[in-house]
């Protein structure tokens, strides 16, 4: 059976930028499926991903974006997968890249290349977070899993809304499981005026510190 990775992208009201992000996962040049899970979107959202030969699953209630990743890879059929948010574009080659690098050890069941940063051309005024260097630490767009890590660890916690980096990282760590790094530019994150990260950062600060002290906690 030929390799096949899994691409989930959570949306809810993505129309403006989702169709670069489609196209730049249908140009790689390694087999792959779009799953599109649409959190109830008021806009075309679900219809262009569908009109673009994605397999879009619409949620009936409103749900998040951290459960539309974990419902994602529940449906996924490829034996790896990656996630990536709404906005942003996949580089050239980038998915034969983790797979490459992926395949060169058989401990290796997590490879996460870096993100770089860019302003959307029409928010320009956003510039001044773009980040000059590439970067790691963000999960989507940058890292590919096996399958078979969340039957180790479980999914991701949909009762936080950010600060899930750190608490899969914490899980992984228990599971023995290393997230191996490599040096490439595997996503173009795009800076606009509506970035996830940006929108719900109260939330994000509430749930590193809830996840932190849980942390601490174990030790």
């Amino acid at each position: 059976m030929q390799d096949l990775i899994s691409v989930v992208i959570p949306s809810y009201n993505g129309e403006k930028y989702i169709a670069e992000t489609i196209e730049s996962i249908k140009n790689q040049d390694f087999p792959n499926e779009i799953i599109v899970i649409d959190d109830i979107s008021t806009d075309r959202t679900a219809q262009i991903a569908e009109e673009m030969g994605c397999r879009v699953i619409v949620n009936k209630i409103h749900k998040g974006q951290v459960a539309g990743k974990n419902t994602g890879i529940k449906e996924a059929k490829g034996n790896y997968w990656l996630t990536i948010d709404q906005d942003d574009c996949l580089t050239e080659g980038s998915l034969s890249r983790l797979y490459s690098e992926m395949q060169k050890s058989p401990d290796n069941k997590i490879i996460m290349a870096q993100l770089k940063d860019f302003c959307s051309p029409d928010t320009p005024e956003q510039s001044k977070y773009v980040k000059l260097r590439p970067f790691w630490g963000i999960l989507t767009g940058s890292t590919l899993f096996k399958k078979e890590v969340f039957n180790l660890v479980g999914d991701f916690r949909e009762d936080i809304i950010t600060g899930d980096v750190i608490d899969l990282t914490t899980r992984l760590k228990k599971a023995g499981l290393q997230i191996k790094k490599v040096d490439f530019v595997s996503c173009n994150r795009r800076i606009h005026n509506a970035n996830f990260g940006r929108t719900n950062q109260k939330d994000e600060y509430k749930d590193y510190a809830k996840v932190l002290r849980e942390r601490l906690l174990q030790k």
